[in-house]
């Protein structure tokens, strides 16, 4: 798989773990191995700009999700065939705020993020509620995974 993380800003994060988390994700969902996924880090004055031009709220957001060949989870039998997955934009910033609010380290909450935007690149989403439910049952049980396999 081709993951690129692209970081714009001063936050120290352990890049590896966080590409580590879309690998595991991308694994786990059947996604061919030769899918490309970016990665950027911003700040939060980028993402408020991303949020407002995009989603027309103003301030910026913790996270967003840009995907591109629509691709979806695939089974062992039948990988999702190689594409572009899409692009992750995400801001340690509003991250560490986020995380410090739910008691939890930032980087924990950079990886539950990146679980949830790479979810999203794979046609998951909250909008209703039995869609919001399978997206982070399944969220929280790649997330668990993940951190259980990297301790």
């Amino acid at each position: 798989m081709s993951i690129e993380l692209l970081n714009e800003t001063d936050a120290k994060l352990d890049e590896a773990r966080i590409i580590g988390a879309v690998r595991h994700v991308l694994a786990s969902l059947h996604v061919h191995p030769d899918a490309e996924v970016s990665i950027v880090l911003v700040d939060a004055a980028a993402i408020e700009q991303l949020h407002v031009q995009w989603l027309d709220i103003p301030g910026p957001t913790d996270v967003l999700s840009f995907p591109m060949d629509e691709l979806r989870p695939g089974s062992p039998e039948h990988p999702t065939p190689p594409g572009m997955l899409g692009d992750i934009v995400l801001c340690p910033e509003v991250a560490a705020e986020r995380a410090s609010e739910a008691g939890h380290e930032t980087m924990h909450e950079v990886l539950l993020l990146t679980v949830h935007s790479t979810l999203h690149l794979l046609g998951y989403d909250h909008a209703e509620a039995d869609e919001k439910r399978e997206m982070f049952e399944l969220q929280d049980r790649l997330l668990a995974e993940f951190e259980a396999a990297d301790a």
